[in-house]
């Protein structure tokens, strides 16, 4: 069948990773099955609305790849697509229960109900609001909350990744499916959308498993069809004892965008956080995805939240698309990530940097640390040369000698190029009977005074001549 889906989020701030997770999963099958996506945007709750989080929603789709078919900027046939703007919608259906039978008027002040749950507290038994019904409701009008009056009894329904579900009479209650500000409950306005707008596979978080047997209730008194309905589990926190929170150290999506890491890794890791093929496999591009995906290999447990994996992956995709789609296409993705040491320097030398630097990179925010001494001279410290492991056991004057003896050598080097370089190092090394990583480490920490560089030869090369002699000679002189 062509699955109609939906990704319904609300606009009530930054867009996490489990946000994200439930619009790549009903993205991956309508794909799949040649159906449609719906964005939907479910901003009744008024109180939380956050203004711009709509665009922000919009915007983590597109740059995750995950285009919809129908909702807003591309319209479509079942709209509106905001929930504020859908009142008259639910009135219509809600009436429908009220002219059933099934459906009530309840102005009872708040107080009192938090006087029944008191009560139902201190017998140590569960409060159910349909024992405390009214018995003379006034006729409903705009103004005063709307409750489904449930008919308690049994359900049995078929959770595509939970499996065969069974729950009792007492999980049901008169929930409020309009508030008094008019605008409908999320347990009322999902059921009345997504029949509205065909939606074949209900996909949510394992939260909102408990309160599936009042949605099927409504559906029974609605006379609508059951949709396939899809639980998610849990993205856990690293310990792996409760739900993820901003507290455990994941940040929005927004974050880890603006930190470098690229949109193919972040679709790939939230796809695979609960998920997997069968196989060994760890690298998915979105075509892949689409073609492997499916709801029956969907763990029922929860999964874990690994940063590190997250940085792993973005790495494979960093070298994934340089060797695959050209340095350019690394290139484009890296505006904006380079150190402002860079920002009088052509494209065309950025490049050559991040040629030599790629592989090394986890994220592309690296960049800015691990590229600032190809900009601009670093910071000659001789404390770090000469605490140095490899360079601790020799003197201050043994030191300068070497770095004496690779001025002489380098200066007398015909060709400045990778190959002509490495066979002058390597001459060195019989020169000065110099293990590689000492000699080596000396004349890298002598022009960068980084941690960590690319191959010699090409960091040599990058730096060119005249910028690589000039730092060693401003070392020597230091010493």
């Amino acid at each position: 069948m062509k699955a109609i889906t939906r990704f319904a989020p609300s606009p009530t701030g930054y867009i996490h990773i489990g946000n994200v997770r439930s619009a790549i999963y009903p993205y991956l099958i309508a794909r799949q099955t040649g159906g449609k996506m719906i964005l939907r945007i479910e901003d009744t709750d008024r109180e939380r609305f956050v203004e711009g989080a709509t665009d922000l929603i919009e915007d983590t789709l597109k740059w995750l790849g995950l285009d919809w078919d129908e909702g807003p900027i591309v319209g479509g046939p079942h709209g509106p697509y905001f929930q504020s703007e859908r009142k008259d919608i639910y009135e219509t259906w809600a009436k429908k229960l009220i002219a059933a039978g099934r459906a009530y008027a309840d102005p009872t002040p708040k107080e009192q109900i938090d006087a029944y749950r008191a009560e139902c507290n201190a017998k140590k038994i569960p409060f159910l609001y349909r024992n405390f019904r009214p018995e003379n409701p006034p006729e409903w009008q705009p103004g005063i909350p709307l409750r489904f009056k449930a008919e308690p009894k049994p359900y049995t329904w078929h959770d595509e990744v939970m499996g065969d579900m069974h729950a009792g009479p007492e999980t049901e209650d008169d929930i409020i499916i309009l508030k008094k500000d008019g605008y409908p409950t999320y347990n009322f306005a999902h059921i009345v959308d997504d029949a509205e707008m065909g939606v074949t596979h209900v996909m949510r978080g394992v939260e909102y498993l408990s309160s599936v047997p009042n949605y099927l209730a409504l559906y029974e008194a609605l006379h609508l069809e059951r949709p396939r309905l899809v639980s998610l589990p849990h993205i856990l926190a690293p310990n792996g004892n409760k739900k993820l929170g901003k507290r455990d150290g994941a940040k929005s999506v927004t974050e880890y965008r603006e930190d470098g890491i690229l949109a193919e890794a972040m679709l790939n890791y939230l796809a695979c956080l609960g998920w997997n093929d069968g196989t060994e496999n760890e690298i998915y591009s979105k075509a892949d995805l689409i073609k492997h995906f499916s709801l029956d290999r969907i763990q029922t447990s929860g999964a874990r939240y690994d940063e590190t994996k997250l940085l792993w992956l973005n790495g494979q995709w960093i070298r994934k698309i340089f060797t695959e789609q050209g340095k350019e296409a690394l290139f484009e993705r890296a505006k904006g990530f380079w150190p402002d040491s860079a920002a009088s320097f052509d494209d065309d030398y950025k490049m050559q940097v991040l040629s030599i630097i790629y592989d090394r990179l986890k994220t592309l925010s690296d960049l800015k640390e691990m590229t600032d001494y190809f900009f601009k001279d670093p910071t000659v410290d001789v404390d770090a040369l000469v605490n140095n492991k490899f360079l601790k056991k020799m003197s201050e004057a043994e030191i300068e000698s070497l770095l004496k003896k690779t001025i002489v050598s380098l200066s007398n080097l015909g060709t400045w190029n990778a190959d002509s370089l490495q066979e002058a190092l390597n001459s060195l090394l019989e020169e000065t009977n110099k293990k590689p990583a000492e000699l080596f480490s000396l004349i890298r920490l002598a022009v960068s005074f980084a941690p960590f560089s690319p191959a010699l030869n090409l960091t040599l090369e990058t730096l060119g001549r005249d910028t690589t002699i000039a730092r060693l000679n401003s070392v020597a002189r230091a010493i």
